[in-house]
């Protein structure tokens, strides 16, 4: 495992703040090739077989190898807290799953895999020496995390019985948003979480996208938050661009 190495722009996360992302790829090279060229981030080794993504030398995201070749390709957000063991306890009472019981990555931290009542898949970050992002909300860096659920007023119930502070709290200022499934997607889409990465011109980032062999899912919307675009990647995860 690569040093550790602290960030001046390292914050300390909130429960329920999203404070990590990472994408789960059959081929981990041609990840780093694409989103290098994409976003202009650099690689280096992580925790087993993942790598860091930086930008600049702040950990921004991770890519890593799926462990089953069935298993899709995706991003996944992770949300901070203090104890993996007692939300994973609080996230089954209210409804929801955990898939993945909280374990230790070395020395990082301890991560889990829950779903919410609707069977949307997020992770959930216990910070040891990684608090998690290094830099977000800048250009090129996680800016949004976007919920299509087909149950908004449930999914405000659940996720703000576990993350009221970070959602609903006189000084929040949330980085995660829930909608409709089909303001964007087919209804028959499931339920699932879309990571947001900010770009400073949207257009340009859609011809980058393609070029390099990913495509567009959803062409450019208004959003509440910024204007947005899905896409998904040369091995087919999803995440969103989003102009604000």
């Amino acid at each position: 495992m690569a040093e550790n190495r602290a960030s001046a722009n390292e914050e300390t996360y909130g429960e329920g703040v999203p404070c990590w992302v990472d994408a789960q790829l059959s081929d981990v090279e041609a990840g780093k090739r694409f989103y290098g060229e994409l976003f202009g981030w650099t690689f280096e080794t992580s925790y087993g077989s993942s790598v860091w993504a930086l930008l600049d030398g702040d950990r921004v995201a991770s890519l890593a190898p799926k462990t089953d070749g069935r298993m899709p390709s995706v991003w996944t957000v992770s949300f901070a807290t203090s104890d993996a063991e007692a939300l994973g306890r609080r996230i089954t009472a209210a409804g929801g799953q955990v898939v993945m019981a909280p374990f230790p990555v070395g020395d990082l931290g301890t991560a889990a895999l829950a779903t919410d009542p609707e069977g949307a898949v997020f992770g959930l970050w216990q910070p040891g020496t990684h608090p998690g992002f290094g830099r977000r909300h800048a250009p090129n860096t996680f800016a949004w995390a976007q919920l299509y659920t087909r149950d908004t007023a449930a999914a405000n119930v659940f996720y703000g019985g576990l993350f009221h502070a970070a959602l609903f709290g006189t000084d929040a200022q949330p980085d995660f948003g829930r909608a409709d499934v089909t303001e964007v997607f087919p209804a028959e889409m499931p339920p699932h979480f879309v990571t947001h990465f900010r770009v400073t011109d949207l257009e340009e980032a859609l011809g980058a996208v393609q070029r390099i062999g990913g495509r567009v899912q959803a062409l450019p919307f208004e959003a509440s938050y910024g204007r947005v675009a899905v896409v998904t990647d040369n091995q087919g995860a999803s995440f969103a661009l989003l102009q604000r």
